[in-house]
């Protein structure tokens, strides 16, 4: 079978194995993500929108809120359509509310990691033209080295509890800037506390922005590791059509104004923002929003208290909840499915997960550039399979060679995806766009996969982390999902590092759970499921593992020289 039969493949497998997910999305239910937002608002008004640290805002102030902020945008600023406005926030209650305002106003919105560094922050604010930025006072001192060399005009501040009522509200900003010393020194003249304009906004009238599908919603910067990060223009109709596609996957598991999905990855990345902030939104479900998932024991007092119905994450999220005490004491009663994305779940984490929630852990597949879901697994799927499911509603998926040819069956190829989540290019870099546009309409994703008889795709790796030992190709998923079999392993990562002799050579490396862990013991492992030349020739003990703000181990730290 072809990579081009792949995608017919996988309509039929909807038909066939998955009832009720249509084959394709009605585009036209939505004119734009404003009109997801204002229906929501409009249907669900009482119920309660999102919620963190204790706090939570309903529908009906969700619409209220961010009418206030997009007028603000429009009357006091005066921003036009299309103009960039940047948003340097962690997961608290500000995000969607100054999100959507952007949104509402005709805006465009920048997401930045508010862990960028100066130069990472310079860069993306310059590429973007943002003319404003919301952001944290935490993360003001980053902005205060280069906002003189971009050309932003307004900057607004907000502090961790500004959305909590009064008394809670002071006492908790009082306790993050003098108790926890959360907040260094800066100074930046001129700045707009975000209380103050969305009372500045609320005194002046709205008005509502024409909206179209075609109009840019999103720059959503990728991570960057080729070079500069790029900014992945998605425009309205993408996110609408991924929001369509992933509900529509959905059908028959979700119960309209019923779900509470626990949002610990960032809202500034794609994963989090569409999964969660806007499909659960468009049902009516309530988002509750972990600002910090890294301090697990935080995490799991959190989830106590909630009767969690969906958890979406990555490999090393689940793999430290896991691994941390009390985790396995919570109430899954009400969690009826779990989501991993941002990179590959482990077999050992997913069949771990299974045993201590009793429910499975889904892998899906997706990227920045597809806004992002691709393939998901069948929510009706009880075990780990390896694969990434198989081709989202209205989603063709080819694998093809470095000349545009499509594969032979059962060989592995470039994943090329077309669909209405792909977007429209990088901002302003044609050349750039060009480099993974076909003209046939394809992108190439630079993740390489294979199928099998049913349709399900497989990603091998992505094509710039294969290894290449002495002519044979070995992909750093298959070595890590074998290590992380290992009873003594917590977490690892497999790199290509140069080698005299076989031109490149496996390398390993490991965070033990069993502290008399060897070398030697875990090589003996690997040969029992691997060939010669794909066991690791340098295996490394280390405490932890880079990784990004998503928990995304960061192979690029880890290569060295043999």
């Amino acid at each position: 079978m072809t990579g081009n039969k792949a995608a017919a493949s996988g309509k039929i497998w909807l038909s066939q194995y998955s009832p009720g997910v249509p084959a394709e999305i009605d585009l036209g239910t939505y004119q734009s993500v404003v009109d997801i937002l204002e229906s929501a608002c409009k249907r669900y008004r009482n119920l309660l929108a999102y919620e963190c640290m204790g706090i939570s805002i309903s529908y009906d102030e969700l619409d209220r809120l961010t009418q206030d902020f997009a007028s603000y945008l429009q009357n006091v600023l005066g921003l036009n359509a299309g103009d960039r406005v940047a948003i340097m926030l962690p997961n608290l209650l500000q995000y969607p509310v100054v999100m959507f305002g952007i949104l509402r106003a005709g805006l465009i919105v920048v997401n930045v990691n508010p862990l960028y560094t100066p130069r990472e922050l310079e860069h993306q604010l310059n590429d973007s033209g943002a003319r404003a930025i919301v952001i944290i006072e935490n993360f003001c001192v980053t902005l205060q080295q280069v906002l003189p060399k971009t050309k932003v005009e307004t900057v607004i501040t907000t502090e961790i509890g500004d959305l909590a009522p009064f008394p809670k509200r002071p006492l908790m900003n009082f306790v993050v800037k003098r108790v926890k010393k959360m907040v260094p020194d800066w100074n930046i003249p001129g700045t707009v506390p975000l209380r103050k304009a969305l009372a500045r906004g609320r005194s002046q009238p709205y008005h509502r922005a024409t909206v179209k599908q075609e109009d840019t919603a999103f720059l959503q910067y990728t991570g960057g590791t080729t070079g500069v990060s790029k900014g992945a223009q998605l425009l309205h109709r993408n996110i609408v059509g991924n929001v369509l596609q992933a509900r529509a996957w959905l059908s028959g598991y979700l119960n309209e104004g019923k779900e509470l999905i626990i949002t610990a990855l960032p809202l500034y990345h794609i994963f989090a923002l569409t999964a969660n902030c806007l499909v659960f939104l468009s049902v009516g479900g309530k988002n509750v929003l972990i600002p910090n998932p890294r301090d697990m024991p935080g995490f799991i007092a959190e989830l106590r208290k909630h009767r969690f119905t969906a958890v979406t994450g990555v490999n090393t999220l689940f793999n430290g909840l896991l691994n941390t005490p009390g985790f396995a004491d919570l109430d899954f009663s009400s969690l009826r499915f779990t989501l991993g994305g941002g990179a590959a779940v482990q077999q050992a984490v997913a069949e771990r997960w299974k045993k201590v929630t009793g429910k499975p852990l889904s892998e899906a597949y997706g990227l920045t550039e597809t806004s992002p879901a691709v393939c998901i697994n069948p929510m009706s799927s009880l075990e780990w399979n390896g694969t990434i499911g198989t081709p989202i509603p209205s989603t063709d998926v080819v694998l093809r060679d470095d000349d545009n040819h499509d594969v032979a069956a059962g060989e592995p190829g470039e994943l090329c995806v077309k669909g209405p989540q792909v977007m429209a290019g990088y901002w302003n870099l044609p050349e750039e766009t060009a480099k993974v546009m076909t003209a046939d309409g394809y992108l190439r994703t630079g993740d390489i996969a294979t199928m099998d008889e049913r349709g399900y795709f497989k990603i091998v790796d992505r094509k710039k982390d294969m290894i290449i030992v002495s002519g044979f190709n070995v992909y750093p998923n298959e070595i890590e999902d074998v290590v992380a079999k290992h009873s003594g392993v917590l977490e690892c990562a497999c790199v290509g590092v140069p080698d005299d002799k076989s031109g490149e050579a496996v390398k390993v490396v490991v965070v033990k759970r069993d502290p008399d862990l060897t070398v030697a013991a875990l090589r003996e492992h690997c040969k029992i499921y691997l060939t010669g030349y794909k066991i690791p020739k340098i295996i490394e003990f280390r405490t932890e593992l880079p990784k990004s703000p998503i928990g995304k181990i960061l192979r690029k730290e880890l290569r060295g020289k043999a």
